[in-house]
């Protein structure tokens, strides 16, 4: 694993994008996305007498990653020229609705991490533990509104000064990733400026945000959304591993 030099005391503000980068709750949002999606476009194409293309894995990185939970439905359907009525967030997940599928998504997200619970990233868990010793004030920024549940989860509520969810992004009125809006927030809550801040994102639409928001340095967290695909979204950097961001970090340690 090769190492990257950053200087972090240039820096007065680090945001870290969740599911994906400090936690590895992505693949729990993929899992639950693909059950929800596979039911409802077989149910939906039998009772339409329509063959919808299946869900798929690129189905989450096109059209659903890094968004606001509602939005990645839109997005989804819309691929597959399905309209639906918005609906409203309190819609029961049984409801044929935007909001009902987001919710039933989110049901099953829930569940996971009731039973499972969650544990960070080795090498971000200790990228954290280093920026605090440096001082340096740190941010999540996350379109999911389960962002607190999983920090609290993995015990890091007190690593962070501040967390941008998407309920608190609804709340004030933000959009969602890929606009920078968020992101923006959160620098400006930590006391700084876009142009004074990192972000660190593992989806298309993060790093998309973060270059719009013209941040000093965006680096993206491959994942699986593939190197050359965030760079093209304006990372300026891409590693696999938040360790690789650590001074003095042993080369052949990575995250499991």
């Amino acid at each position: 694993m090769a190492r990257t030099t950053l200087d972090w005391q240039a820096w007065d503000a680090v945001l870290f994008d969740l599911d994906g980068v400090v936690t590895p709750t992505a693949e729990v949002h993929m899992h639950a996305w693909e059950a929800m999606f596979t039911t409802y476009l077989t149910t939906r194409s039998a009772a339409d007498g329509v063959a919808y293309a299946p869900y798929t894995e690129q189905d989450y990185f096109s059209y659903v990653d890094g968004k606001p939970r509602y939005d990645g439905v839109r997005s989804l359907l819309a691929s597959r020229e399905i309209t639906l009525p918005e609906g409203s967030p309190e819609d029961p997940p049984t409801a044929e609705t935007i909001c009902g599928l987001g919710n039933r998504k989110n049901e099953a997200f829930s569940a996971i991490l009731a039973t499972e619970g969650v544990t960070a990233y080795p090498g971000s868990k200790r990228l954290v533990e280093e920026l605090h010793r440096r001082g340096i004030p740190l941010a999540v920024v996350s379109s999911s509104r389960n962002a607190p549940a999983v920090i609290a989860a993995a015990g890091m509520t007190e690593d962070f000064a501040f967390v941008m969810h998407g309920g608190l992004a609804a709340e004030l009125g933000l959009p969602g990733k890929p606009a920078p809006d968020t992101f923006a927030h959160a620098a400006t809550v930590l006391g700084t400026t876009n142009a004074r801040a990192v972000v660190l994102e593992d989806a298309i639409n993060g790093v998309a945000a973060g270059h719009a928001g013209e941040f000093g340095l965006v680096i993206g967290v491959d994942r699986g959304a593939g190197a050359d695909a965030l760079t093209a979204a304006g990372a300026d950097l891409v590693v696999t591993d938040l360790a690789q961001l650590l001074p003095g970090a042993d080369p052949a340690e990575e995250d499991r």
